[in-house]
């Protein structure tokens, strides 16, 4: 698996009342939650986003509430990847749980800037910097990771190997 696109940068502590605010969580709805996402700290994200970019941020992203709204806005919205120093738990969790792509790499976080174009073999966890030609190391995903994130989720996961499984 991989991803490359356009990097929207952010700073520590972006907590999901940020990435989608609570005045926006009276509905379920993927795309209307991806409408609102990040408003409160870059209203123009939902207008600049493309699909397949990649978000950076530096410490704690994530932080806050557990609602797992927050990852699925950021999918929904077009990220392919999150990139951060550090994730909260709950956060990297949720992430999975609905197939968004998270790698925790401090030395990308700090040297990825807005606007750069990156690239991601989630293989070998190798993140390059297009832009610049830096490569760094994060974490490569596990095998079963992989497959939670090509099923779209951990759900969607459960069913197709259940399925199989009953052929």
């Amino acid at each position: 698996m991989k991803a490359k696109g356009t990097v929207h940068k952010y700073g520590d502590n972006v907590d999901t009342d940020v990435i989608i605010p609570a005045r926006y969580l009276n509905s379920s709805d993927a795309k209307e939650l991806a409408s609102h996402c990040m408003v409160d700290i870059d209203k123009d994200f939902v207008s600049r986003v493309k699909s397949g970019d990649i978000m950076v941020a530096n410490k704690n992203f994530g932080c806050g509430s557990s609602r797992e709204h927050a990852p699925l806005a950021i999918k929904t919205a077009g990220i392919s990847c999150v990139i951060a120093e550090t994730f909260a738990r709950i956060f990297y969790r949720n992430a999975i749980n609905i197939g968004l792509p998270i790698i925790e790499c401090p030395e990308a976080a700090r040297a990825i800037t807005a606007g750069d174009t990156v690239e991601i073999d989630f293989d070998s966890g190798t993140i390059t910097d297009v832009t610049t030609g830096q490569s760094f190391q994060g974490q490569a995903f596990p095998e079963f990771m992989q497959n939670i994130m090509k099923a779209d989720g951990l759900m969607n996961y459960i069913n197709e190997k259940s399925i199989r499984k009953n052929s």
